[in-house]
Parts: C-alpha cells; sequence; structure tokens
C-alpha cells in the first residue's frame, strides 16, 4: 500500500492514476490542453495526494487562460509537497498572468531559497523584482489630478521623414484609402510605418475614441450587411485573411473588432496599426471595442509592450495605454444585440444605462461592471460561479435570459474565449461567443470565424477558416521573459 498524508491509496489506484496521468501528459504535449486537464482530473481522483498531478493540471490550466484554476492547482501542489518546487513556479505564472507581482515575486524567493544556486531562479526573481519596485515607484509619483498626458509629450512636428523612407505616407496629415492599401501590403511585406505616421494615428484616434461613449449604439439598415470578429491576437496574416474572405472594410462593408488585438501573436503592431487606421478612414463604420488584452499588465506580459519597443520606442508603448483607456467597452446593435469582450455580471438588473454611465478611462479594475464586460465567461449551468480565470465571473444560461428581458434585447455576442470551430452558441441562442484568430498561438488548431448578419432579421450567419501561413516569428516572440517558466511535465 501506498501512504500518503490524508489517506491510504491501494497500489493498484497509485499505479492506476500514474498510467492516467503519462496519458495526460501525452495531450499535453500534442497542444490538447483540454484533455490534459480531463485526465488530470481523473488521475487527482483516483489518487488527490498527488502534487505533480496539481502541478502538471495547474500548467495546463494557464495554457487555456484559466489563470484562477491555474493558481487554485498550485497552491494546493505546494500544500501537499512544500518542496515541489514546479508549483512554485507555476504558481508565480498565475500570480503574474492576473497583475499579482508581489505576490509572484515571493514565489520566486522561495525558489531562491530552495535553490540558491540555480540562476534562472535568481534572474526571475531580479526581474520579477523590478516590475515590482518600478510599479511602487509609479504609484508613489502619480497624482492624479496632475497626472502627465503622454500623447501632450509628443513632439510629434519635429519628427523628420528621412529621404530613404519610401513606405506608406499620410496624405495631408489623413489616413486614405490609398494608405490602408499601401498599409497593408507593406505590411505584409515586412515593412514598417514610419514613426511619425505611426504617432499621427495614435494621436488622431485618441482623439476620436474620447469622443465616443462606453457603449455605442450602432444602427443597420435592413438591407445592410454588419460583420463581428473576435479575437485577433496579433496574428496580422489571419486578420488579412478575413478582408479576403468578407471584403475590405468599408461604409458598405462595416466592421466591428471586439477586443484583444494585440498580445500573444508576435504581429501586433501590424494589427493595430491597420485597425486603428481603418477607424479613422471611416468612423462611422468601422468599430473596435476593448479587451481584455488592451490593458498595460496584460501587454507588459503577453508581448505588446515589448513588440512596440522593439519596433518604435518606450513612449509609444506609454501611448497605446493611453489609447486603449478609451475604448469603448460595449455595442448595442440595433437596440437587439449587445456585444462586448467578456460578458454578463455578478449582480442582477444592470441596465444599457448602466454600462453607459461606466467611467472607462482608466485600467481595468478588478471587479465591478468594467471588470466584468472585459472578463466574464459563460458557463453550462445554471447560476453564477467563480471565475475560471480568477478574474471576472461565470454566469449560466438564467443570467444571460434575465440580462436580455432586462434590457428588451435578443441575444448578446462576445469573445474572449477560443473555440475549435471559431464560435460557440450556448445558453438556448442566446449567448454566442466568435474567435477570429486560428490555430491560436500556432498550437490550438482552431478554426476561426466571424459572424455576419442583416439589419432586417439579425440572424447571426457564421463564416470559418483555417489559419494561413506567416513569416517565421513565433508567437510571444516578444513577451515578458518571466512567463518562460519550466512547463516540463513531471
Amino acid at each position: 500500500m501506498s501512504v500518503t498524508s490524508n489517506s491510504i491509496i491501494s497500489d493498484a489506484d497509485a499505479k492506476k492514476a500514474e498510467t492516467i496521468k503519462e496519458e495526460a501528459n501525452v495531450y499535453f504535449k500534442k497542444g490538447d490542453f483540454n484533455k490534459a486537464i480531463e485526465l488530470y482530473s481523473a488521475a487527482i481522483e483516483v489518487n488527490p495526494n498527488v502534487a505533480v498531478y496539481y502541478g502538471n493540471r495547474s500548467i495546463a490550466y494557464l495554457k487555456t487562460e484559466c489563470y484562477g484554476y491555474a493558481l487554485n492547482d498550485a497552491t494546493k501542489a505546494i500544500e501537499i509537497d512544500r518542496s515541489y518546487i514546479k508549483g512554485y513556479y507555476r504558481r508565480a505564472a498565475a500570480h503574474m498572468c492576473l497583475g499579482k507581482f508581489k505576490q509572484a515575486l515571493r514565489d520566486f524567493e522561495a525558489v531562491v531559497k530552495a535553490r540558491p544556486k540555480d540562476n534562472d531562479a535568481r534572474l526571475k526573481y531580479q526581474e520579477c523584482n523590478k516590475i515590482v519596485k518600478k510599479i511602487a515607484f509609479e504609484k508613489a509619483i502619480a497624482v492624479d489630478d496632475t497626472k502627465k498626458c503622454i500623447a501632450d509629450s509628443i513632439d510629434f512636428e519635429n519628427m523628420a521623414i528621412e529621404d530613404e523612407y519610401n513606405g506608406p505616407a499620410l496624405e495631408d496629415g489623413k489616413v486614405t484609402e490609398k494608405f490602408m492599401t499601401d498599409l497593408m501590403e507593406s505590411y505584409k511585406n515586412q515593412g514598417k510605418l514610419h514613426r511619425k505616421y505611426a504617432y499621427k494615428i495614435l494621436l488622431d484616434v485618441k482623439q476620436l475614441f474620447m469622443g465616443l461613449p462606453s457603449l455605442v449604439d450602432v444602427t443597420i439598415g435592413d438591407d445592410n450587411k454588419f460583420t463581428v470578429c473576435g479575437d485577433i491576437h496579433g496574428q496580422f496574416y489571419d486578420l488579412m485573411n478575413i478582408f479576403e474572405l468578407n471584403g475590405l472594410p468599408s461604409p458598405t462593408n462595416p466592421y466591428l473588432f471586439n477586443g484583444d488585438f494585440v498580445d500573444r501573436g508576435s504581429f501586433s503592431v501590424e494589427c493595430i496599426f491597420v485597425l486603428f487606421g481603418f477607424k479613422l478612414l471611416y468612423p462611422d463604420s468601422f468599430y473596435m471595442a476593448r479587451g481584455n488584452h488592451e490593458s498595460q499588465t496584460m501587454n507588459q506580459m503577453y508581448g505588446f509592450e515589448g513588440e512596440v519597443k522593439a519596433k518604435y520606442t518606450a513612449q509609444m508603448a506609454e501611448l497605446f495605454t493611453e489609447v486603449y483607456n478609451w475604448l469603448p467597452l460595449a455595442h448595442c446593435l440595433n437596440k437587439r444585440v449587445l456585444v462586448m469582450h467578456g460578458g454578463l455580471f455578478s449582480k442582477d438588473g444592470i441596465t444599457l444605462d448602466d454600462i453607459r454611465k461606466i467611467d472607462r478611462n482608466r485600467q481595468p479594475p478588478e471587479e465591478g461592471l468594467m471588470c466584468e464586460l472585459l472578463w466574464s465567461d459563460p458557463q453550462p449551468t445554471y447560476g453564477r460561479a467563480t471565475s475560471k480565470r480568477g478574474v471576472g465571473v461565470q454566469f449560466g444560461p438564467d443570467v444571460t435570459s434575465d440580462f436580455l428581458n432586462t434590457n428588451n434585447l435578443d441575444y448578446i455576442i462576445r469573445s474572449h474565449e477560443v473555440k475549435n470551430d471559431g464560435y460557440e452558441v450556448a445558453h438556448d441562442g442566446k449567448c454566442i461567443t466568435v474567435f477570429s484568430a486560428p490555430n491560436y498561438c500556432d498550437t490550438m488548431g482552431n478554426k476561426g470565424a466571424f459572424i455576419t448578419l442583416k439589419g432586417s432579421d439579425m440572424k447571426p450567419q457564421y463564416t470559418t477558416y483555417d489559419a494561413v501561413p506567416h513569416p517565421n516569428v513565433k508567437p510571444m516572440a516578444y513577451a515578458n521573459s518571466l512567463l518562460n517558466l519550466p512547463f516540463l511535465m513531471s
């Protein structure tokens, strides 16, 4: 018999659990993280007292962005075996994904104490410590009333355009159809937009977003087509494929991009300037909503900040943060369909007017309406549950139905989650998820999708597609080095 700290497990059960765990490891290595989670859970059911099972499931949860579950599993692994170093690494990763750098620092410190000669652990501790000190410093000097505006500090007029630059050019400082065509062609050939034009786009689009409400009402004519796209996540070549399949944006071909334009994919700069360019070109027929990745913490960890610094400057990365703070949080289509990135709320009785009143010019808070619009997820069971992500809430079909009845709406569209088919219809057809980044992170094997609907009936139609080739720059190429944790299965 095998004796553990909590119970006595038969040798047969211990062996069975190990066999299941080994099978789970195979699925993990193949990138089928959901199947791996299912099998790790089965191993835990047979033998709930092995730290490695929780540690392995924790990393699988991290891969599927279930940060809350990952945090719980890593903590459980440490409780079972205080010497299980991977548990501390994985808990640190979960803390970082949730922007809780102080807690992550404590876990890195535990690793350093346990392995004083481990250079990798020491480097990660030092890097995390730098972030904690930087945040503390910024907090100490921040005074809301006199907070410096990055946009005001841009010396735009004195930026010279070098003679040798032959890339896309604004015409009289304005985005035109020709500019957008040239920009997309240049990006396809891995060209770069001049920093002066890049700054101009950011300054102009910030002004445009500042004039919009937190909830934008969109009117779609009876015979007009309207397209809703989900997460793009820096997959520029797949974004170009959407336009290939569905036509370029125009006043007669309007689009709504529903958040998470950047991070993870390593062509995020290209994606965001194309999207912002179209917003400036067609302000009344091209729409953009904020996602949970249009935030400073996510951008620090998942690559966008690093990519902007590599391709432009740290100052521009700060300016992006200012611009993102003004992105609308939701769109209401023909007063019948509400579109937001994440989902619904932890309280009943929330109205569209409550969303309109949200003061969005800030980093996403850890709770409340703004947080839940960006972070929440649907669940199949009734009621509400603690979020698998550790932020926001999970909401059931009854919650969706009550919200729709309260606001006289037909259904909601949201994004935020990878779906094998690129979309999913849940809650009796009342909650639709659309995700537009196929083969997410070059590993998930999912299709991408977008939704088209006509104003006359607002009935969603789904177009799915596979990933297209892209230059050999891997996803997460610009991500924070702290995310390079030991991911080997035990």
